[in-house]
């Protein structure tokens, strides 16, 4: 018989304006002492978030009962089946990149998330970020990758400056969206006060 692993499990990107919902997922079947101590992506500051991420890839690379996935879902497919659909199907996609592949996995995910329905033993859980450890190191996984593509998007979309807001409505944001419109990123359902 499989062992069973743990999977948390986390999204970032639901409120923005602009740019994909991304979700970041850590299985492991090992101890998590190295995570005592960590803390959901938001109440940590950049540098704290990347020497998070640099244990959990010291970790990934050293046991093979420990990884992580990372999927989006952009802003045309947002736009399409809305916000709580687009996060489920990044889920979804997040699961299936694990090389463990028993759907009896105990997964663990962050308030208003849910696998799809074929992941039979699946607990949602409000503020889960807060209390589980594994969903704050699902949340830094995502946190830092969603930020870093939206400074990549900044590169293409410079009048917008994403780099600076990542996407959320800031009042420099908002500001930018009245002067210039709307750009091929934006969430247009998210934006319809401007449109």
């Amino acid at each position: 018989m499989v062992s069973k692993y743990i999977i948390g499990i986390d999204e970032v990107g639901r409120g923005p304006l602009a740019g994909p919902v991304t979700v970041g997922a850590v299985a492991t079947k090992g101890k998590l002492n190295f995570l005592r101590g960590i803390k959901d992506s938001k109440k940590l500051s950049a540098k704290q978030r990347e020497e998070w991420l640099s244990k959990i890839k010291e970790k990934q690379l050293k046991h093979r009962n420990f990884e992580v996935a990372l999927a989006s879902v952009g802003p045309s497919t947002i736009d399409k089946i809305g916000i709580s659909a687009s996060a489920r199907l990044a889920v979804g996609r997040c699961l299936k990149k694990f090389k463990v592949k028993n759907k009896n996995h105990k997964i663990l995910l962050d308030g208003s998330l849910y696998a799809p329905k074929t992941y039979l033993n699946q607990k949602t859980i409000i503020r889960g970020d807060e209390k589980i450890p594994l969903i704050a190191a699902a949340s830094i996984f995502a946190k830092i990758w969603r930020d870093k593509k939206m400074v990549r998007l900044h590169e293409q979309f410079p009048k917008y400056r994403f780099d600076l807001h990542k996407g959320y409505g800031t009042k420099l944001h908002c500001k930018l969206v009245k002067k210039h419109g709307l750009s091929d990123i934006h969430r247009k359902t998210f934006c319809t006060k401007f449109i």
